[in-house]
């Protein structure tokens, strides 16, 4: 297949992209998802670097040279569109992950972490280290609302990863817990508070199975005015009890979840995992308003990335 219309829907995307990004002082972006059959890639740009993801599935010996040529005119299209070099470019396989797969080591020397800006904010990303780089693009929305409405608010980080929407609520005045069962994945949230100028001995940041540490924070009364709660879709990594199954679970999640919310706080919950549906016993007990539309950002639109709702105690 001739490389041009890849090239052509690079350069497309970015036109439409480029008022955007600019505009808001985005370094780190989605550029391609799947846009032409015959490239089943998703393409992120982050600074001069870029990410490129492949679905990962078995191919046919007649299948290898077509991915070799699609990876060729990937490669030359990158480079000529943005200028990024093919050192700079990150080839990762998306298979279909058991627990906490996603977020292990893929190669123990690549420790090259370096910072993208989106304004006011500062990350450090690391493209090769994990398949994941450090930052959830789709949460750049969430990340912007909760620096203008969380000031002077408590607020409770579940399943906090590296801590961007932490770091996002603490830039805006809040006082943020952060809870995750990886202390590398908590030292690097401390990272960026550093980065972003705020004290990480203001804020918490708790090594815990959550599903266990919200028993412990249920049974001391402690309250939150904003809760962030976006769970993995599926876990049973061995630091927790339990496994956790988002379809299955997501109820007494939540229900734990609005036992430690204020009377007017609000509870943020999203998923990744597909044609996945809020119980009934969710939306029948508390005021839920599904906020996908406004959360997900202009490079993502044109695919599914996350549901998001937000919950709230019926008066």
């Amino acid at each position: 297949m001739d490389s041009q219309p890849f090239k052509n829907r690079l350069q497309k995307n970015l036109k439409k992209l480029k008022s955007y990004i600019q505009k808001n002082g985005i370094e780190a972006y989605r550029i391609y998802n799947k846009d032409i059959p015959e490239y089943p890639y998703q393409i992120d740009i982050y600074g001069s670097d870029a990410v490129i993801y492949e679905q990962g599935k078995k191919l046919g010996d007649e299948e290898a040279p077509i991915r070799i040529q699609h990876q060729k005119d990937i490669e030359l299209a990158i480079h000529e569109v943005f200028n990024i070099t093919l050192d700079k470019q990150h080839f990762k396989i998306r298979q279909k992950q058991k627990g906490n797969e996603q977020y292990k080591p893929l190669a123990a020397g690549s420790d090259e972490y370096f910072i993208v800006n989106e304004q006011p904010f500062k990350f450090w990303v690391n493209l090769e280290r994990y398949l994941d780089t450090g930052l959830f693009l789709d949460h750049r929305p969430l990340r912007q609302h909760l620096l203008k409405t969380t000031a002077e608010k408590s607020v409770l980080n579940l399943f906090s990863y590296t801590c961007s929407l932490s770091v996002a609520a603490a830039t805006g005045g809040a006082t943020v817990t952060s809870i995750d069962m990886s202390r590398t994945y908590l030292d690097w949230g401390m990272e960026n508070f550093v980065i972003n100028d705020l004290d990480p001995k203001v804020h918490r940041f708790i090594q815990a199975d959550v599903l266990k540490e919200l028993q412990h924070m249920i049974e001391a009364n402690v309250k939150f005015d904003v809760i962030l709660l976006d769970p993995p879709s599926f876990s049973n990594s061995k630091r927790m009890e339990e496994d956790l199954d988002i379809d299955r679970d997501h109820p007494i999640l939540i229900r734990d979840c609005m036992k430690l919310l204020n009377q007017e706080g609000t509870l943020y919950f999203s998923t990744n995992k597909r044609k996945f549906e809020l119980h009934r016993i969710i939306s029948e007990t508390y005021e839920c308003k599904e906020i996908s539309q406004w959360t997900i950002p202009q490079d993502f639109h044109q695919s599914f990335i996350h549901q998001a709702y937000t919950l709230k105690k019926k008066i």
